[in-house]
Parts: C-alpha cells; structure tokens; sequence
C-alpha cells in the first residue's frame, strides 16, 4: 500500500486535519485545495449562510462546487464566539485552525477603542473556542494587519489570556496562496478587497504550563466579577466576621429598613432563621468536608451570599422568595451528604489502621 504523499503550502501540510473560520468566498480554501491535490482534510466554515455567500460573492458559488468536488466539509452560519458548540464542529480536534483577518464589521474608525474593543472581543472568544478544538501539538492561525491601528488589537496578549503562547510571528504574503482574494465581507462593497499592507501569520500552541495559567485567568475574571458586584449600590448592614456564635452559623445577611420584600413578604425573623439555617448550614458543611477556610476567603464568600441574596430580593419582582430558599435548601442537602460519605470513609480507615 502506497503512503500518501505530503504536500505543503506554506504553513500547512496536506496531513493536517485544517479548520478554517470566517472564510469570505472561500477562496483561501480552494488555494489549499488545489495545491494539496485534495480538500478531504479540509473543513471550511463562514458566518454567513450558503445564500448571502452566493449573494455578497461572485465566485463563492464556483468556490464551493470546487471544493466539495475535491473532498473538502463545507459549514455555514458558523460563529467562532460558540463554533466548538457547533453540531458539524462538536467534539472534533484539529491540527490547525486559522483565522484569517478577523474583523467584527464596519462600526465607525479603526482606530477608535470602542471600534477596537468589538474586534478584540471577538478575538477572545474565538481563541476562547479554538483551544479546545485542537489536537496534541496542534496550532491556532491569526493572520493580520500589523500597521496602526491594528497593532493596538495586541494579538499575542489576548491569546495569553487563554493559555495560548506564541510559537511563530510568519510574514503573511497573499502569494503564497495563489487564487486566494481577500474580501472586506460587509457593506456595498463586500466583494471588494481591501488593502493589506504589512501583515503577519501569528503562531499558537497551548501553554506548556497552560492549565495553571488558564486558572490564573479564570481567578481574575472572577475577582473582576466579585468587585462589580461589590459595585451594586444596595444598602448592607454589615455584620461581625466571625460566621460562627456557640457553634451554630451566624446569619451571612441582614434586612435593613428600607430593604424591600416583594410578594406580601414582610421582614419576619423566620425568614431569617430560614436563610441562616441554610448560608450558614452550608458553609459549615463546606468547612467540615475540606477543613476550615482562610478568614479573607470565608469573608468573601459571606460577602457574596449577602450581596447575592439581598440584590434578589431587591431586584427580582414577582417571583417568591421561596423559590430562591429551595435551590440554596438543595445546596445544602447535597454538602450535608457529602460530610457525611467523607466522615464514614475516614472512619473505615481508622478501624483498618
């Protein structure tokens, strides 16, 4: 049996598995087609569906009959900010994923920071999609401008954010991939290419120590989340730090007096003792299972469950409390099963020791 011969155009082999997004009328694709000899490890993607492309494009249609001719899997209405969710992509890896020229449309100058921050954001959410599509050593391909104001996008710093690090910083020559026309995909003049000037194929491969990195990225959105919260201009009556009196837990929260309760519910103290019994149930379970918690982390999480609880009754209407106390009463049973498997485990090592 005869080995498959592999072919290179550029950056990519003939052998890669390729996913390649935001495709306008695909002629990049048919380039890597027609230079492999094959498009059966090619899969083509573009936001747009099969109708607007035939419609925005002169050639798309002759572009795609080519493709599929020649093996390649053609997906439409693809969006990179949830493509990993996509029923054609779900659960497949692939060697390469490349993003040429990302661009979140035509919404004013360039070099506006609102302009920029639409065109980052959709650059987050695609590396945010794409690191989990990749196969073992595989490589995430950004090509783009590099002149002002696209330089301020500050690709590799965005790709940081999510465990992804610079491998490769390529010069981007549009003959390298002969047939290949870029296009500025939206307005009256969507077919039209655009001028690219200085540009470069920006290399990605996850992080050696991508896991700790990605962990360290996820802590600080969660901090930016708890400081927005801590934001919210409720009026919060503040408590001792200690959570526990006599051994049973404090309540986490208060009502002050102009704290509204909706639904005819009015500031009894069983709603207090109810709420105390299941905050304070639960993070005793908490501590009980894993061993006690720093004062600055047991203070943040009282913190939370007191903003998260008063901003409900604040701002949820119509909705009775009740429903709320169930899901937290839930929360609860479920911690108080787990002490109690870890307390009969430990207690079965004890008798074999």
């Amino acid at each position: 049996m005869e080995t498959e011969e592999e072919k290179w155009i550029k950056h990519y082999s003939s052998l890669h598995q390729i996913l390649l997004v935001g495709e306008g009328d695909f002629s990049f694709s048919l380039s890597l087609a027609l230079g492999f000899g094959t498009a059966s490890n090619i899969t083509a993607s573009s936001l747009d569906s099969y109708g607007e492309l035939i419609i925005k494009y002169k050639n798309a249609n002759a572009n795609l009959f080519a493709l599929k001719f020649n093996g390649a899997s053609i997906l439409h209405e693809v969006d990179v900010k949830k493509m990993k969710l996509h029923p054609g992509l779900e659960k497949r890896k692939f060697d390469r994923i490349i993003y040429n020229f990302p661009h979140a449309g035509f919404h004013g100058k360039e070099h506006k920071p609102k302009v920029i921050k639409l065109h980052t954001n959709l650059v987050c959410e695609f590396f945010r999609n794409a690191r989990d599509m990749l196969q073992e050593n595989g490589e995430i391909h950004v090509s783009h401008k590099t002149t002002y104001p696209f330089n301020k996008w500050k690709i590799e710093d965005l790709a940081s954010n999510y465990a992804l690090e610079l491998i490769e910083c390529a010069d981007f020559k549009i003959e390298d991939y002969p047939g290949y026309t870029n296009k500025k995909g939206a307005g009256s003049k969507c077919d039209e290419p655009f001028p690219l000037g200085k540009c470069s194929t920006f290399k990605f491969m996850l992080c050696t120590a991508g896991a700790t990195k990605l962990a360290r990225v996820r802590k600080r959105k969660l901090d930016l989340v708890t400081v927005k919260y801590q934001e919210i201009p409720i009026q919060i009556e503040h408590q001792p730090a200690a959570l526990f009196d006599r051994g049973l837990p404090s309540c986490p929260f208060t009502f002050t007096n102009d704290m509204p309760l909706h639904n005819g519910l009015t500031r009894h103290s069983s709603i207090r003792n109810e709420c105390r019994r299941i905050f304070g149930g639960y993070l005793n379970h908490v501590e009980q299972t894993f061993g006690r918690i720093g004062y600055d982390v047991r203070g943040s999480l009282n913190d939370a469950l007191r903003l998260g609880f008063e901003r409900y009754t604040c701002e949820v209407r119509g909705r009775p409390l009740s429903g709320y106390i169930d899901i937290l009463e839930e929360l609860r049973h479920l911690s108080v099963l787990r002490s109690e498997w870890l307390r009969q485990m430990l207690a079965i090592l004890d008798m074999q020791r």
